[in-house]
């Protein structure tokens, strides 16, 4: 696959597709530029070429066409601070006012187009929409991994415009595939995978492939509480995928079979409500009363949780211990966070799965003290599954 140090941009318009999918709070400030913050060195290289740079991402889900909230504009003093020139904004993707602006850009210039999803036709794939976006560019760049598990019009169709040495990675998108194969195909051991969050349903796919790979698995978050119940624990009104019991059950039973050391929570930190100021007690895991709820794993969990991570080389995590918005849940995933950093400041490598790990690890303040904060959440699932990324594979 061909990345952008293979090319020269000199005299070229590079047509990139980042993510500036960033949240924004009700003045339309953004509140978390991580993501805006990655895709600087790529850009940064086309325009030390001497090309000139046309970006187009998508931001929240409009339903209805454009929509101010999600207008792209919010991010153009962001950008102009960053590389030091005005940012040229075209208030469409396609059409008069983007053909024009492109087509006048010089060298050096930036030029951001409006949202991709105010035209239905970018998540359909559609390949009309497709081939209006690639007539702006000489050259097609795709650095929005978080993306790439996406077959939309701007991430995967739109390749095929482009003669295949003229499409290729951005250093996001490198870096990410980079990483997360350094994981999967090259891990040092002991490798020590931690899986939180909500739900087991959004982590089957990989619980299972992790399992054919890792030495221990920890697994916090409201997905723990399904585990405890399968154990036959009481856990009040903790979460619970009731469908999802007997699946736990196989889960922990390939672990055993595969001499995976399987870690679940010890004892909680349990609420009356879900409610930072709400009475809490720590109860054992599998001990919750009835009208209580697990929000956090307990000290114990925290502790043997941190011991397993500081004695690994590797370390992968993807979800939250606990409820880690309100403080008084957050210091499950702060433990592991710290512990984390711990271990990579002895040399292993970890690597945080984007989504809110990635927002934990940051807002902790631990985002410099890990090897990679990847930005693709549903991505780094799919990759980690075994799938095919449709915006990967368009690149090949």
């Amino acid at each position: 696959m061909k990345t952008i140090d293979d090319f020269n941009f000199n005299g070229k318009k590079a047509l990139i597709r980042v993510d500036f999918n960033v949240p924004l709070d009700k003045d339309y400030n953004v509140t978390d530029d991580t993501r805006l913050k990655a895709a600087v060195p790529t850009i940064q290289k086309i325009l030390n070429d001497g090309g000139a740079v046309i970006l187009m991402s998508h931001l929240g889900r409009p339903k209805e066409g454009p929509t101010e909230k999600y207008s792209l504009k919010h991010v153009i003093s962001y950008l102009s601070d960053a590389f030091g020139r005005d940012v040229k904004f075209a208030d469409d993707c396609i059409g008069e006012s983007a053909q024009k602006q492109a087509a006048a850009l010089q060298p050096g210039e930036i030029l951001l187009l409006e949202n991709l999803r105010f035209y239905k036709q970018e998540e359909k794939g559609d390949h009309d929409f497709a081939k209006k976006l690639a007539a702006l560019g000489d050259v097609y760049v795709n650095d929005a991994f978080g993306t790439a598990h996406r077959a939309h019009a701007s991430t995967a169709i739109i390749a095929e415009n482009f003669a295949p040495e003229n499409r290729m990675t951005g250093y996001v998108m490198q870096a990410e595939l980079e990483n997360a194969d350094k994981v999967l195909k090259n891990a040092e051991r002991p490798f020590t995978a931690i899986m939180g969050g909500a739900k087991i349903s959004d982590k089957i796919e990989v619980i299972h492939q992790l399992l054919d790979r890792v030495d221990n698995l920890l697994i916090g978050g409201g997905m723990s509480y399904t585990f405890a119940k399968a154990q036959g624990g009481n856990i009040g009104n903790s979460l619970l995928e009731e469908d999802k019991l007997e699946l736990a059950r196989e889960l922990m039973a390939k672990a055993k079979a595969k001499g995976v050391n399987l870690l679940l929570p010890v004892d909680s930190v349990a609420a009356e409500a879900f409610d930072n100021e709400a009475k809490t007690q720590v109860v054992g895991n599998g001990k919750i009363p009835d009208d209580y709820m697990g929000l956090d794993i307990g000290p114990e969990t925290r502790k043997a949780f941190a011991q397993v991570i500081k004695e690994s080389k590797t370390v992968l995590w993807n979800g939250p211990m606990g409820v880690f918005e309100m403080p008084n849940f957050a210091k499950g995933t702060e433990a592991v966070a710290e512990a984390i950093a711990e271990a990579t400041k002895s040399g292993a490598f970890s690597l945080i799965g984007g989504g809110d790990s990635a927002a934990a690890v940051n807002q902790l303040g631990f985002g410099n003290d890990v090897s990679y904060v990847s930005t693709g959440g549903g991505a780094l699932l799919e990759y980690m599954e075994g799938k095919e990324l449709p915006g990967v594979a368009a690149l090949s």
